[in-house]
């Protein structure tokens, strides 16, 4: 008999909400054990740029009475950009980075939605990159780094809180070791 064919099924879900919610817990593999220490969304900082785009958007809409006959050019030009940057700004919500006490991994995307993991136990180095403006509006770069160095989790960027998220990166890996799974301990934060 298989392993796998001892593990419960879970309910295929479909619907808008995946649209909506990256549905983080869906990933998780419960037979085993696995649960989550942090989930790790983008800084607010990442919202400036798309929120710029969605104020221009509606200038643009404001000045429509003002252009006469070319009221038109205004209205596709704001709804385009304001829509556009709710777009971008969706996006960056849905982009969600996981520790939990058996790998780490991000998930990401609205449509097409991707998810790239990592043991613990092959994380060797992480290393964090805090740029001029990162060290203003508190947020840093963290690069994973593992033997194969070519995978889908190396750099995750804009992560707030970073000395906080460091310490908590640097603890699990530790932790996990050889064995590849954080102990209760060190989960619970003691």
């Amino acid at each position: 008999m298989s392993v796998f064919a001892s593990s419960p099924r879970r309910p295929f879900k479909l619907g808008w909400s995946r649209f909506i919610d990256p549905h983080v817990d869906d990933r998780l593999i419960s037979e085993e054990g696995e649960y989550i220490l942090e989930e790790i969304r983008r800084h607010w900082v990442t919202r400036l740029w798309p929120c710029t785009w969605v104020l221009f958007g509606m200038i643009c809409l404001a000045v429509m009475p003002l252009l006469g006959e070319g009221w038109w050019l205004a209205m596709a030009v704001g709804v385009l950009v304001g829509v556009g940057g709710f777009w971008r700004m969706h996006s960056e919500y849905m982009d969600r980075f996981v520790v939990t006490n058996l790998r780490v991994f991000r998930v990401h995307g609205v449509f097409d939605q991707r998810c790239a993991s990592m043991p613990l136990a092959r994380v060797l180095d992480i290393s964090m990159q805090r740029p001029f403006w990162g060290q203003i509006f508190g947020y840093a770069d963290f690069v994973f780094e593992n033997a194969a160095q070519d995978q889908g989790l190396r750099e995750i960027r804009f992560v707030g809180q970073p000395d906080d998220r460091l310490h908590l990166f640097q603890r699990v890996v530790i932790s996990a070791g050889l064995t590849g799974r954080v102990q209760n301990d060190i989960a619970d934060g003691g």
